[in-house]
């Protein structure tokens, strides 16, 4: 051992050396032991034996765990919190006895490691580093694998992403739980309890990412209000990255902690997979909450404020949020009594008439400009080219409704094209108008795609009233012959 000591101290990352026998079985099982230990545990990730501290990446993971397990954001953990992370990681709480104990070796080796009986974020990095100084690495990897890191000190693939199918026709949404927790971490950040984030809070929630996940479109994607975010919008925004990218949503929830935190195998528990589209339509019914409507129109005819009318805002609004435009904002609106998520993404109509172009969504709304005509062919083209031999239910859409119409080219009118081809009359809108009348198109667009089935039906009232009359007619003739049946047989008795 004499001669071993001088390479230890020479190389540090010798983490154990073992003085064994093969031959006189000695301290076999002791080298396998610490054999396993180092691989499993290896000191070399955390610690640094010559400046006696954690290393950079350690420190920086344990403090993302220490905000995670700070439930009310007081940058300490109260014995509430302290026996909440026991039980995550280790299964068991701590005795009363050992909690006093604990912050007792803290309070006498660190300067505020306890502050007000509570552990700070220096107490829980001293207890990690005298964990490791002790040979007890285990108790360190434990918390860091239960919280998603590797052996790199980096969260694994396997938690940011774990395994969802989402078969062809399907859509993602969050379910209850999913919901409930990002409500929990909106409730936890809301420092002020006013019902809305403000960028400090924003920036507080994202202190657990390694960037911002939501960039400076958000004022112009969900409702805002005077900068701050609000629980509506909030929610939104959640729904929409669940819809349009599931991956980066659960990249989100295991950020935030979501499988620790919940007490779940991993963030897929808190998505929901909807059944396929054609299925829905074969039965004539959803379960889904979130549609997705296109926006298609020639460049200019309005489609921008469209989207922003769809979040209140008016041409010229003094309350008009700043930042980048957005191809997507999200709503909620009233379908028959139900609360459902309307995303609207704004489309070029040029784009649309490409080979590679995708067209799918829930609903598709066709947008021309009444002050000029040309901008409906284009409209009409995509139409033919994507939506009139499916079940997509479509709704040409008369912008700028508040100008003079413009003179009308050779051809069918937009009001004669949609009568041909069985659809709903076109929708007059204007973003110079009141926000009511704005407000319906969007609730008719959102039950349009809840109810694709009724589009060429019952939405028409002309066909509902002539499918009612039909149905009268066929109900007083079989009563007829059903009395006439029955006086035959009587007189025959």
């Amino acid at each position: 051992m004499e001669a071993v000591l001088p390479i230890m101290s020479q190389f540090p990352e010798i983490e154990t050396c073992v003085e064994c026998s093969a031959k006189n079985l000695k301290n076999i099982s002791e080298l396998f032991y610490y054999a396993q230990k180092a691989v499993l545990h290896p000191t070399a990730p955390l610690y640094d034996p010559e400046a006696k501290q954690l290393m950079p990446e350690c420190a920086q993971a344990l403090t993302r765990i220490f905000r995670l397990s700070d439930q009310d954001m007081d940058q300490v953990l109260s014995d509430q919190e302290l026996n909440a992370f026991q039980m995550s990681c280790f299964g068991h709480p701590l005795a009363p006895q050992a909690l006093e104990d604990v912050k007792m070796v803290v309070s006498k080796n660190v300067a505020g490691g306890v502050r007000d009986d509570r552990l700070t974020l220096d107490g829980f990095l001293f207890l990690n580093t005298l964990f490791i100084q002790r040979g007890r690495h285990e108790t360190t990897w434990t918390i860091l694998r239960r919280f998603g890191y590797g052996d790199s000190l980096e969260l694994t693939a396997n938690y940011l992403c774990p395994p969802l199918r989402v078969p062809p026709g399907c859509s993602t949404e969050l379910n209850h739980r999913g919901y409930q927790f990002v409500q929990r971490m909106f409730e936890k950040h809301d420092q002020d309890r006013d019902g809305a984030l403000s960028p400090a809070e924003l920036q507080s929630l994202f202190t657990v990412f390694p960037a911002a996940p939501w960039g400076p479109q958000l004022p112009r994607t969900v409702r805002t209000e005077a900068g701050r975010l609000p629980l509506h919008g909030y929610l939104c925004q959640w729904t929409l990255v669940t819809y349009l990218d599931v991956q980066h949503c659960l990249e989100h929830l295991g950020y935030l902690g979501f499988p620790t935190l919940c007490e779940q195998d991993s963030q897929a528990h808190a998505i929901t997979v909807t059944r396929e589209k054609r299925l829905d339509q074969e039965k004539g019914q959803t379960q889904r909450n979130v549609f997705l409507c296109k926006v298609v129109g020639a460049r200019g005819v309005g489609k921008s404020s469209f989207l922003q009318a769809f979040l209140g805002h008016g041409l010229g609004d003094a309350g008009e949020p700043a930042g980048e435009s957005s191809a997507y904002t999200i709503d909620t609106v009233q379908v028959n009594g139900q609360e459902k998520y309307l995303i609207l993404c704004e489309v070029g109509a040029d784009s649309l008439l490409t080979a590679s172009a995708d067209a799918t969504c829930d609903i598709a709304c066709l947008m021309f400009d009444s002050s000029h005509p040309r901008s409906f062919s284009l409209c009409a083209s995509v139409y033919k080219r994507h939506y009139m031999d499916r079940q997509t239910p479509c709704l040409f859409v008369s912008s700028k409704a508040d100008l003079p119409e413009g003179v009308l080219l050779p051809g069918l009118s937009p009001t004669e094209f949609c009568r041909r081809h069985r659809l709903p009359a076109p929708a007059l809108f204007s973003c110079a108008g009141p926000a009511e009348p704005r407000a319906a198109i969007f609730t008719r667009l959102a039950t349009m795609a809840a109810f694709p089935h009724l589009v060429h039906g019952e939405l028409h009232a002309t066909s509902f009233w002539l499918r009612v009359a039909l149905g009268a007619v066929g109900a007083a003739v079989a009563a007829v012959l059903s009395f006439s049946l029955y006086r035959v047989l009587v007189k025959s008795r």
